[in-house]
């Protein structure tokens, strides 16, 4: 049984994980290109959902030379991108925040980190005007470096103490906790990967919970 105070380090997806946001990054997508049809806006939306936790610059990249089979586009790219923004920026500051979070802090002596495909510069401000940055005091990173990209960077330095365990809703979190052998709890609550069940049907030293305040520490276990 997986008992959160055996760690040293805590990385932590944001969306679908901290937040209630996964449905509000979705309409984003969709709103942001609806211009160009509703059958393309929605094809970039199926995108991001089967490829959760991907930075939006891949996906918009991917909406306008995969779906449009544009050459050029620059200028609706950074269109796109600033649409994006303006409704995600509105939508995180509203958007529930998980439950129990600062419990589970209290509970710990680990130190806690925030790895997502977000913006950085955009996550940065949400945590700090939400009162949640103190929470994360290993850094809150994001894209346009990649989630893989930042992981490794991240246990290659001096600040992470192991063992590390990486919380997230996605394949592709799953994906990248397991190429750095870290163990893994996958939170369905919030989650838009809806195949979860059959991916980790196989999958060993998987912990799979609701939300995140399922990980504090039971009675027994105190």
């Amino acid at each position: 049984m997986l008992d959160i105070r055996d760690y040293g380090t805590i990385i932590f997806d944001c969306d679908g994980v901290i937040l209630d946001s996964n449905k509000v990054k979705s309409k984003a997508f969709y709103n942001a290109v609806i211009d160009f049809g509703h059958e393309p806006a929605q094809k970039l939306v199926d995108f991001h959902v089967a490829n959760g936790g991907v930075s939006r610059y891949i996906k918009f990249e991917y909406f306008f030379t995969d779906i449009l089979r544009y050459t050029s586009y620059e200028s609706e790219l950074n269109s796109a991108l600033h649409r994006y923004a303006q409704e995600v920026q509105l939508g995180l500051a509203q958007c529930a925040i998980t439950p129990e979070l600062l419990n589970l802090k209290k509970q710990t002596s680990s130190s806690w980190m925030i790895a997502s495909g977000g913006d950085q510069n955009e996550l940065r401000e949400l945590f700090k005007a939400r009162d949640l940055d103190k929470l994360f005091e290993l850094g809150i990173f994001g894209s346009p470096d990649k989630k893989e990209d930042i992981v490794k960077r991240e246990l290659l330095g001096d600040s992470i103490k192991g063992p590390v365990l990486f919380v997230g809703d996605s394949r592709y979190d799953h994906v990248v906790a397991s190429s750095h052998q870290l163990d893994f709890v996958f939170v369905n609550a919030w989650s838009e990967f809806s195949d979860w069940n059959d991916y980790f049907s196989d999958k060993d030293n998987v912990h799979i919970c609701e939300r995140v305040s399922d990980l504090l520490a039971s009675d027994k276990q105190r």
